[in-house]
């Protein structure tokens, strides 16, 4: 899939996520503290809860509904739960966000 452009980087505050509809897809992008973009399927697998709104450190996001931990760059669930979300590629272009989707789990650096 070609990349898609989603927004300034500015919008996302450090340490923060946002989520955004990509191909008809919601995905959620967190801004890492050391600037970096990560990019997952936007809705925990588990209870449908909002993972852009979960805490997000270093390489884990915590769903904020029932605690479930994902990797933002597998996409596994960190606690060994059968659960996985998509990662995709985020990467920061001229000050803006492009999105490349995942067609299948696999892990995005």
């Amino acid at each position: 899939m070609n990349a898609v452009d989603v927004g300034a980087v500015d919008e996302i505050p450090v340490g923060e996520g946002r989520t955004y509809v990509v191909h008809g897809e919601q995905i959620a992008v967190f801004r890492l503290r050391d600037g970096t973009l990560r990019a997952v399927d936007a809705v925990c697998p588990h209870r449908g809860g909002p993972l852009a709104d979960g805490l997000a450190d270093g390489i884990v996001v915590v769903c904020p509904l029932h605690g479930h931990t994902f990797n933002l760059c597998t996409g596994d669930e960190a606690g060994g739960a059968d659960l996985s979300v998509r990662s995709h590629r985020a990467e920061i272009v001229d000050g803006r966000i492009t999105i490349v989707l995942s067609e299948h789990p696999s892990i995005v650096i």
